[in-house]
């Protein structure tokens, strides 16, 4: 007779259960409100069906709708739904990869025509439908030849299969007549979705390979409360409110246009304001905080990324070589070697260290036009980039400076973060020791301050481990923030060394950082956080006046040019009527208008509408107005 089963739980109990027990009787053991409530399990920390037969002995933990781990689940089930509603549909269209991502899920279709929203209700119902039937999800395991016969009318999956050895472990998953190629898991039933929305379709090469066919994306949502998805419904309306492609063109901030290229940004007056303000803000802060500014070529032999092992590891993201003479160039794709060069260049003791040496360096990457967003990915990009050459003994004091600084620059520009130690990944060369001990010493200092952070298993730089800032913009959203990469390796490729007290050469330590990121991005990125409507201080036209009429214009004009002398953007709008103005500026965001009629004109005063403000309108001294405006920006106020 076989032994039972024996089931460890979270709390450390032990269920002991007859053999080819699943998690679904571990649930029914413990009671029927968990049994009804249970989703999904995680047994030896795998996440798998309930209905799964257990291991002779394994610790089990039970998900329910309050386990974040479930929502996947949930998710990754209402893709195979999407794509059992589109096969009643389309009956040949070919199956792709269905997987659930961060905020929902998507499924690709190789189908003749691109779907339509009238496709896309069609397939919603179908969906409802197919929840409606209750159609259980059963998983069979089979062999590769099994599953080629299983799926031989399907050329993606056959390809899929062909990239398995013959002896790999294969599993499928049925529900109702739709059957895929899958790892799982599954919900118990398709009954299980009842709170789900279709986004949108869109065209994704298959296999993520632009030289491959074009295949058709449909993207969906999927939550386990009707409240949790109409609030991620609000969000989705908000962000298309605050589409910094959409602003960026109403607000005339930047263009991306077909003859310059793609992932090619222009920026327009008013956006390179806004970047020069960033930009110049960021320069006094680093100089204050002892960093030396550098500039360095943007075309380079590639010989120096063949030493710093960029060429080795990057070659899909730099752009082909320019040859001359018999040398190779490329595009500068980072500048971290440039750097290293000018530390070469000249002997420096232990006293010199740390050297700081930033730069808003242009660097141009090879990017898939099929990935290029706005200004949030393109091919020619502004990072704020430095490097710090340090000893290996301050490492731990250059990392909390690391952090002070950037905790500083989040809290002027109004941003929320979270922290993340990220570790080696497949690609790191060097020795792994050495990588491991670097990635130790950056967990202590963030475990030395406090701060709760995450481990990011593998996505570490090919040359260190790195701690990443993620920043929360104001739809709840991340970005990616700044990146300090602590590097052992380049600086001993490049033969980077100071001389020490004993007179020796040593190794010097080097961290990459960058604290906003590239100026497109972090812009970008700003421009849908503020829904365009920027604070004071990076407003690139701060103040709108207007004039009522004729006899208050001169008033109007002299006010413009006070506010300007006193350092303050500002202009005249004299155009149709009033109320037009009114909403040209408040469509337009302009942070302050000025309204000046005869009485206005005859007291030296001023008829002041605040963006945003409860109070429609308040009349005040010029001096006073002037002053207020310039405390603003002085304290950078976010208000």
């Amino acid at each position: 007779m076989s032994a039972p089963i024996q089931a460890t739980l979270p709390d450390g109990r032990v269920i002991e259960l007859e053999p080819g027990a699943t998690a679904l009787d571990v649930a029914r053991a413990i009671g029927p409100g968990l049994a009804k409530a249970a989703v999904a399990a995680v047994v030896d920390g795998e996440t798998v069906e309930l209905s799964r037969p257990l291991p002779s002995a394994s610790d089990v933990r039970l998900l329910t709708d309050r386990d974040p781990e479930a929502l996947a689940v949930l998710r990754h089930s209402a893709a195979h739904i999407l794509a059992t509603a589109v096969r009643q549909e389309i009956p040949g269209a070919g199956i792709g990869f269905g997987p659930a991502i961060d905020d929902g899920f998507y499924y690709d279709f190789e189908v003749p025509e691109p779907f339509t929203p009238e496709q896309l209700e069609a397939f919603e119902e179908g969906m409802a439908a197919v929840a409606a039937e209750d159609q259980p999800f059963e998983r069979q395991v089979v062999t590769k030849a099994e599953a080629e016969e299983l799926f031989a009318d399907d050329s993606l999956k056959l390809e899929r299969l062909a990239e398995f050895s013959d002896d790999e472990v294969i599993s499928v998953y049925r529900n109702g007549p739709f059957l895929d190629l899958c790892r799982g898991p599954h919900v118990p039933t398709t009954a299980s979705l009842k709170h789900f929305r279709l986004l949108n379709a869109a065209g994704a090469y298959w296999r993520g390979d632009e030289k491959r066919q074009m295949l058709q994306r449909i993207y969906g949502t999927a939550f386990f409360k009707k409240q949790d998805l109409d609030d991620h419904l609000h969000r989705l309306e908000e962000a298309k409110k605050r589409d910094h492609r959409v602003l960026g063109k109403h607000l005339d901030l930047f263009s991306i246009q077909e003859e310059v290229g793609p992932g090619l940004v222009l920026w327009h007056p008013h956006g390179g304001r806004i970047r020069h303000l960033v930009e110049d803000f960021l320069k006094k802060t680093l100089i204050e905080h002892g960093y030396e500014l550098v500039f360095t070529p943007h075309v380079t032999n590639e010989e120096l990324y063949r030493i710093s092992g960029h060429l080795e590891v990057f070659q899909e993201g730099l752009w082909p070589v320019m040859e001359d003479e018999g040398d190779r160039f490329r595009m500068k794709p980072m500048n971290c070697p440039h750097h290293f060069m000018i530390y070469r260049s000249q002997t420096h003791s232990y006293r010199d260290l740390p050297l700081r040496y930033a730069e808003l360096g242009t660097c141009y990457r090879y990017e898939r036009s099929g990935t290029l967003h706005g200004m949030l990915r393109v091919r020619s990009f502004t990072q704020d980039d430095a490097h710090i050459f340090i000893r290996e003994d301050q490492i731990e004091e250059e990392y909390n400076r690391l952090l002070d600084l950037e905790d500083y620059l989040l809290k002027v520009f109004g941003y929320e973060y979270r922290t993340a130690l990220s570790t080696r990944p497949e690609k790191a060369i060097g020795d792994p020791a050495i990588y491991d001990a670097a990635t130790e010493r950056l967990g202590s200092v963030l475990r030395d301050r406090g701060l709760d952070f995450e481990v990011d298993e593998g996505g570490g730089a090919f040359y260190g481990p790195k701690v990443d800032i993620l920043v929360t913009d104001a739809l709840g959203r991340e970005w990616q923030g700044g990146t300090f990469q602590l590097d052992f390796l380049m600086p001993e490729r490049f033969g980077l060394h100071y001389v020490g007290a004993d007179n020796q050469r040593h190794n010097v330590v080097v961290i990459h950082r960058t604290l906003l990121g590239s100026m497109e991005r972090f812009i970008g990125g700003l421009v849908e956080h503020y829904g365009g409507a920027f604070p004071l201080w990076l407003a690139p036209e701060q103040v709108r006046i207007l004039p009522v009429s004729e006899p208050s214009a001169d008033e109007a004009r002299s006010l413009v040019a006070d506010l300007k002398a006193a350092g303050i953007r500002a202009s005249l709008d004299d155009r149709d009527t009033l109320g037009y103005r009114i909403r040209a500026g408040e469509t337009q965001k302009v942070p302050y208008l000025g309204i000046i009629g005869e009485r206005e004109a005859d007291t030296g005063a001023v008829a002041v509408r605040k963006r945003g403000a409860e109070e429609k309108q308040l009349v005040m001294d010029r001096s006073a107005f002037i002053e207020r405006l310039q405390e603003e920006v002085r304290t950078r106020s976010l208000i």
